[in-house]
């Protein structure tokens, strides 16, 4: 091994699914992109880490909910657009042709060309580090969705799709809460 930049250290643990945030602040909705999340344990409970500098982080503090939505792969060029165009330029939701539908218990839309959405309720916010700890509250699957793989961010301007899987559950059925299998 050999000493390398501290820079990248963050590159080698970033690699957490790519998620789309929706929000509504009581008028309009907005969407934004994020790499930057943390399954806290077996529940639903789940961190993510932005600031100010997103359009959409005031409207996450004072409604304290949002909605999780997982894209796959061949959205990674949307997933890419949404994260570098601001809510205040576009409906982001018409310009990117993203299908949604109204939550069940937060105001967020949950946006239907994902693999997958959580409803979320904040629990938690750390504001020395911009940390919002959410509770997933409703669960929304796309069974009829073809592509499976989810996007990872490296960090540096590249990804990585979910790839070869290895079923281990028997090994692990002590520590796996059962209902929790993905495939």
């Amino acid at each position: 091994m050999v000493k390398g930049h501290i820079e990248r250290a963050f590159a080698y643990l970033e690699s957490g699914s790519v998620l789309l945030v929706t929000t509504n602040d009581g008028y309009r909705s907005n969407v934004m992109t994020i790499s930057w999340q943390m399954v806290m344990d077996f529940t639903p409970r789940i961190a993510i880490t932005t600031g100010a500098w997103n359009e959409s982080y005031e409207t996450l503090l004072r409604t304290e909910e949002c909605c999780l939505c997982i894209p796959t792969f061949e959205m990674l060029d949307t997933v890419v657009g949404i994260g570098t165009t601001h809510g205040s330029e576009c409906n982001k939701f018409d310009h990117f042709n993203l299908k949604t539908r109204k939550g069940s218990k937060v105001k967020a839309p949950v946006i239907t060309n994902c693999l997958a959405a959580i409803e979320c309720k904040l629990e938690d916010f750390i504001e020395q580090h911009g940390i919002f700890v959410f509770k997933g509250v409703q669960l929304w699957e796309n069974e009829k969705k073809q592509e499976k793989r989810v996007i990872h961010a490296n960090g540096d301007g590249t990804f990585f799709a979910d790839g070869e899987f290895r079923n281990l559950r028997k090994k692990m059925r002590q520590l796996v809460p059962e209902g929790s299998e993905r495939f």
